[in-house]
């Protein structure tokens, strides 16, 4: 059909031309979806204000031969305005939508789309640490896409048990035995974090000491920027700011 409807987040947008944007579209059934939003740029736009980053839309779209055509959109979710108003908050979301748009068609799924969904609304509402939203978000995003990191037995002799070292080249956690000569040790409390945010294991994430909240999001950043194709540009301003 030349026309179809979809549930979509703004990943990011360009200007084209005086009046028109070019979108990037995280879609619920469609995968990433690239489109032109007409005149959005104008004051007079009737839903301009809805295609904005981090926006969640309901839209009908035009298939078009490169790029589709948005034609109507109705707003889900408003976070943009909160999202912008906290530095913090902005770059996090950043980097969220920007780890989103380096999937590609095979890993754009229902899943991922109701995934970063969730995240962003969750930092909207200043319901969690954004620093923790986002560290769940990003290991459950890359196990979505094949990349799990191993958290309950060794990444690369699948012995089950707790391991003290955790080294992104080899997957996750790995016993004393598969562990290089020199590689430094993880805290059990930290190994531990790395498994509540897996599972969205929220009272134990809130309450967790702020050494290891800090501990836990310098693994996931380190396999995070590993094995993305390259690293997360966003991430790099957060870290910075802190």
């Amino acid at each position: 059909m030349p026309t179809y409807r979809d549930e979509v987040v703004v990943l990011r947008t360009h200007k084209l031309g005086e009046a028109d944007r070019i979108l990037t579209l995280l879609s619920r059934r469609n995968g990433k979806i690239r489109a032109v939003a007409k005149g959005v740029r104008r004051t007079s736009s009737k839903f301009g204000s809805r295609l904005e980053p981090f926006m969640v839309a309901d839209v009908q779209l035009f298939k078009g031969r490169n790029l589709d055509i948005v034609q109507q959109a109705e707003s889900l979710g408003s976070y943009g305005a909160e999202i912008v108003a906290n530095y913090d908050v902005y770059t996090t979301a950043s980097a969220m939508v920007e780890t989103a748009d380096r999937l590609n068609e095979a890993e754009a799924t229902p899943q991922q789309y109701l995934l970063l969904v969730g995240g962003l609304r969750s930092l909207a509402r200043g319901e969690h640490s954004e620093r923790s939203v986002l560290d769940s978000y990003l290991l459950r995003a890359m196990a979505l896409s094949g990349w799990a990191p191993g958290l309950t037995e060794c990444a690369r002799c699948g012995t089950i048990g707790d391991h003290d070292y955790f080294l992104a080249q080899l997957g996750g956690v790995v016993c004393s035995t598969c562990a290089p000569a020199g590689s430094p040790r993880v805290a059990r409390d930290t190994v531990d974090m790395l498994r509540a945010l897996m599972a969205g294991e929220w009272e134990t994430i809130d309450t967790a000491p702020g050494r290891t909240v800090a501990a836990a999001s310098g693994l996931v950043a380190a396999y995070a920027q590993f094995h993305l194709e390259r690293g997360i540009r966003s991430l790099s301003h957060l870290e910075s700011h802190r």
